[in-house]
């Protein structure tokens, strides 16, 4: 027996075919919704733990910057210890220099010649006195120049002719000088033995 099928055949295939797309479809939507869930999650996750690290180096950060604030304070309360040992150091050399001032400018000073006035300003000698000629005075810059290491850069400041009276009927022509110079310190005389017994060798 034959078995004749009148049912519209092409209508219930495309039908089914409909069916099967949508079904897919939704599949797919669903499939493509989780993906985007879990990728969503995924960079959350990343996000929350990398807001966590930042938080912790901030946190490190302002740690570091209080200690960095210590470290500078505590440099320049280490400075300032400095400068003081410095003027300490400074004052104890200094407490000799005008011993040193008054033996050097003994044997330096040539005969013939004699001082009236010195003052010492800081390290800066200013000397007044007379010479019995322009070339005493010469010889004295020349051994301040050349002879002592704790007397420094002499500058003849100025030299005038001058008479003095030693007793009435006898005048003497003087010159009266004005020179200015500097005084080394124990420090830096230090050195330059140093220096010069390292070139001797």
């Amino acid at each position: 027996m034959i078995l004749i099928n009148l049912l519209p055949h092409r209508e219930a295939a495309r039908k089914r075919r409909r069916e099967t797309f949508q079904a897919t479809m939704l599949a797919s939507a669903l499939v493509g919704l989780l993906i985007a869930g879990a990728i969503y999650w995924w960079f959350q996750m990343m996000i929350e733990g990398q807001q966590g690290r930042n938080a912790f180096l901030q946190g490190e950060i302002k740690v570091l910057e209080s200690q960095i604030k210590e470290i500078a304070t505590i440099e320049e309360e280490i400075a300032a210890l400095r400068a003081r040992q410095k003027a300490v150091e400074d004052l104890q050399s200094d407490r000799n220099l005008p011993v040193h001032l008054l033996s050097e400018l003994v044997q330096q000073l040539p005969d013939g010649v004699y001082i009236t006035s010195l003052k010492q300003t800081n390290q800066t000698v200013v000397m007044q006195g007379m010479a019995q000629s322009n070339e005493r005075v010469s010889e004295m810059l020349r051994n301040l120049s050349n002879n002592t290491p704790w007397l420094s850069k002499p500058e003849l400041v100025e030299i005038v002719a001058n008479n003095i009276t030693l007793t009435q009927r006898d005048q003497r022509r003087v010159s009266a000088f004005n020179l200015r110079f500097q005084l080394v310190r124990s420090s830096e005389v230090q050195k330059a033995k140093d220096a010069a017994s390292v070139a001797g060798k």
